[in-house]
């Protein structure tokens, strides 16, 4: 009797774990695995999160005490911040502080290894750690806003011909984002990423506008203003003002051409004493020497470049025309 209670719990036992390895796994067991990996990964990440959201930190640290001094090294921050936006390149106010001082202390370094006299290669080195970035920033500016404008009227009539093809003016925006190259699709993709998150086309669009900082860029954008609040044809609207835009342009190809004549004759007139004065340095530098060293030849040096500096920028805004 014994014999046959313990075959048949053998038996029994066997049927058990035959079943339980041919059923698979627990679902309860295998639902708590799988909540402790998640549990486990998502702690791996919270710790990844964490030590890239302490790196960030630091370095906006970093960067906020660099952004703090060149504030308060920089007359009007917020004028150059914005010009710095203008040239489309990624420079930050401390990165341009940065490289007008190591220009300045450069340039002073190098006349001082010369021998010229502190005072001189002080203030040389100065002027040139300002002027030299300040205008690189305006040459950046100016290659740019010009690119946009010679880009700007094929742009509004590929957004003419998607609005006579029935296409909204928010997805013509986007066409001509990817289709654009340049400076114009990046400044219509910025548009039409914020109209993405919620801003509205208006409100977009003038902060596109107050960056460029271009009259055709304004134009385009009190045209959308106007159809907007009163109705009408946009797509006829959008072709006179590429039409306008054009014209507009070969009217400034016209004036840079009859002032060509004038400019070149300032920039002679500006650049021959500074000629002259390398010129006779290189043959008799002795004779030239005194001019660093005697104060009323520096004083009467700095007067000149003062007065021809008048003078170049009268001659400049007189060949300088507005449309």
């Amino acid at each position: 009797m014994v014999y046959i209670i313990i075959l048949a719990m053998g038996v029994l036992g066997a049927l058990l774990l035959g079943g339980k390895a041919f059923s698979g796994p627990n679902p309860r067991r295998a639902a708590k695995r799988r909540m402790e990996l998640l549990k486990e990964r998502h702690a791996e990440s919270v710790l990844t999160a964490n030590a890239q959201a302490q790196i960030r930190k630091l370095m906006a640290a970093r960067q906020s005490r660099v952004e703090g001094f060149a504030s308060t090294l920089i007359p009007k921050p917020a004028l150059m911040r914005k010009r710095l936006e203008q040239t489309g390149k990624d420079v930050s106010l401390g990165k341009y502080a940065m490289a007008s001082v190591g220009i300045a202390l450069f340039v002073a370094a190098l006349l001082m290894i010369k021998g010229m006299p502190f005072l001189l290669c002080f203030f040389v080195g100065m002027f040139v750690g300002v002027a030299v970035p300040h205008f690189a920033v305006g040459f950046m500016i100016k290659r740019r806003v010009a690119k946009f404008t010679s880009n700007f009227p094929d742009a509004i009539e590929l957004m003419v011909r998607g609005l006579r093809s029935g296409l909204p003016i928010t997805e013509t925006l986007g066409i001509v984002a990817g289709e654009i190259p340049g400076p114009v699709g990046v400044e219509f993709r910025a548009v039409a990423d914020k109209m993405k998150i919620g801003r509205t086309m208006e409100a977009a669009l003038q902060e596109a506008s107050d960056r460029l900082g271009t009259a055709e860029f304004q134009f385009f954008v009190i045209t959308l203003a106007i159809q907007r609040e009163t109705g009408g044809n946009l797509a006829e609207t959008l072709s006179n003002l590429a039409d306008v835009l054009r014209k507009r342009g070969q009217m400034k190809l016209k004036i840079k051409a009859m002032s060509s004549e004038s400019k070149a004759s300032a920039y002679i007139v500006g650049s021959l004493p500074f000629i002259v004065f390398t010129l006779v340095w290189m043959i008799n530098p002795t004779y030239m020497g005194g001019f660093f060293e005697d104060p009323r030849l520096i004083v009467a040096g700095l007067g000149g470049l003062g007065w021809m500096s008048i003078g170049v920028f009268i001659m400049a805004k007189m060949v300088n025309f507005e449309i």
